[in-house]
């Protein structure tokens, strides 16, 4: 039987470029994570893994051009949008390349035997190891930076676990070519190419999930296909760790505040947020909560003047495009919904933004209207008008999981309104990360980020983006009363690495 094509498609006409590969069979599976498996050892020095993060950074920078060509012919995201994807992208490399340099990430802790301890304490040495080989499934939404060699990939090398990329079928040739260019970056540095393999295919996803050589997975797309292969990952005979961001609203809290101060500001940041890359980033912000009376119409007049000004644009693919268009229709059709902007068709191969209203008392209780508390992937978004913080607070305890939510409040002269922080504090349940003022498009690649929450936002409590990313795919292991010349040089008294570590429960350096 011969193995179907995999083509690039052109999301402008919905046209085949051309066939970059065929999707996997289960025996190709197999031998790529065999090869990953085997490729285990050679990461075992961190001085390599750092070099091949570096060496993978700087290919991909020469290799830019071409990388960006063949982004946005397969997603028609633009070349102003990939060229700073690729910035990122080479960033988190290099930003991983110094988390193992550091080592802190190793998490060392020495306590010496102690015979006074009631009971006596043996000699214990702790540190993290990395899992094995990991599934990395790439997203359609960010061909670059989280997929082939996005923060995935490039937190798994910098533990030391092998990768085996399942490629997204919407950027296949992309994929194919950042893939070639991590290889080599392999090889340049001394390390088995098989270190990073790519499959493409549904069937060889599902096949990767369940392969018993693979120890852990991380995944970014739609909660259907994410639960599908998180629950795989859980029947396993031996279960997996399974790092899946599904979905996200990402809830706007707009108090009365903050919409008689600067109403015309407010929404006109609301559109720009909620239409940037058409919707299709995981924390556009998909549901707002904005208060009835002057200020809030002032603030929808705002965005229906912002959001009307936006020109038609492609989605990722068609399935994407039509899944759109029918989501708004079934979202605008419910009884008390009106659309100041329409959003839907804006041709054949488009979509045009828009957004929705909704009195927020109809959200208040499971009914009807529970549709627009479910995330709609594009360029729109839903405004519920509350008519007292009561509604407000009804409304956030119905909201599934998220990304983030955002807060926006009047500047006041002690730096918070009242009832700010019952806010915050009602937010914070419901997201990985919660903004002030600001909005939640752009994801810092910073230490201190934080791109999870509560599910279905993501499957674990982890973060996929920022320096504990890395933390997915380590777990821990403790040495008692083992003699010195056994011991990791890690773990072993003189720090012969110069390593961050605790001992005797105090920072050494």
């Amino acid at each position: 039987m011969t193995a179907a094509p995999v083509w690039s498609v052109d999301p402008r006409t919905g046209k085949q470029r051309e066939q970059v590969a065929h999707e996997a069979t289960a025996e190709e599976v197999d031998r790529a994570v065999r090869g990953a498996h085997a490729a285990r050892a050679a990461l075992a020095d961190r001085t390599v893994r750092a070099a091949l993060l570096r060496t993978a950074a700087d290919l991909l920078d020469e290799a830019g051009e071409h990388v960006i060509e063949a982004a946005d012919a397969e997603t028609a995201l633009g070349p102003v949008r990939l060229t700073g994807e690729l910035a990122r992208t080479t960033a988190q490399l290099r930003a991983f390349a110094e988390v193992v340099d550091e080592g802190a990430f190793l998490d060392v802790r020495i306590d010496h035997a102690d015979a006074d301890r009631t009971p006596p304490w043996p000699d214990l040495r702790r540190w993290k190891v990395p899992l094995g080989v990991v599934a990395v499934y790439s997203a359609s939404n960010f061909p670059l930076a989280f997929s082939v060699p996005g923060g995935d990939t490039a937190s798994a090398l910098a533990a030391g676990c092998p990768v085996v990329v399942k490629a997204h079928p919407d950027h296949p040739a992309t994929s194919e070519l950042c893939a070639s260019v991590l290889r080599r970056a392999a090889a340049e540095v001394g390390l088995p190419e098989d270190v990073v393999n790519l499959v493409h295919g549904f069937e060889a996803g599902v096949e990767l999930v369940r392969h018993p050589l693979v120890s852990a997975a991380g995944f970014t797309g739609s909660i259907r296909g994410g639960r599908a292969l998180f629950d795989a990952a859980a029947a396993r005979p031996t279960p997996i760790p399974f790092h899946g961001e599904l979905g996200s609203l990402n809830p706007v809290v707009i108090t009365e505040a903050a919409a008689a101060e600067r109403a015309e500001q407010i929404g006109a940041g609301l559109a720009s947020s909620m239409t940037l890359g058409e919707g299709q980033f995981c924390t556009k912000p998909g549901f707002v909560l904005a208060p009835a009376g002057e200020p809030g119409d002032r603030l929808v007049k705002s965005l229906t003047t912002a959001v009307s000004e936006t020109e038609p644009g492609v989605m990722l693919d068609h399935r994407m495009r039509d899944a759109f268009v029918a989501g708004v229709r079934a979202r605008a059709a419910l009884p008390g919904v009106d659309a100041p902007v329409t959003p839907g068709a804006g041709g054949e191969h488009t979509v045009s933004a828009g957004f929705l209203t909704v009195p927020a008392e109809l959200l208040a209780t499971e009914g009807a209207h529970d549709l627009l508390l479910e995330e709609c992937f594009g360029p729109v978004t839903v405004v519920a008008r509350y008519t007292s913080p009561d509604e407000i607070t009804s409304v956030l305890s119905r909201l599934p999981g998220n990304l983030t939510a955002t807060l926006q409040l009047a500047d006041e002269p002690d730096g918070f309104e009242p009832g700010a922080a019952e806010l915050l504090a009602a937010l914070t349940p419901l997201a990985g990360r919660v903004l002030v003022n600001g909005w939640p498009t752009g994801v810092a690649v910073a230490p201190a980020q934080h791109h999870g929450g509560p599910y279905p936002a993501t499957t674990s409590t982890s973060t996929s983006v920022g320096a504990t990313a890395i933390e997915r795919w380590l777990r821990p292991v403790s040495y008692q009363s083992t003699p010195a010349a056994l011991l990791p040089p890690e773990l072993r008294d003189d720090n012969p690495l110069d390593l961050p570590r605790r001992v005797d429960g105090r920072p050494e350096n």
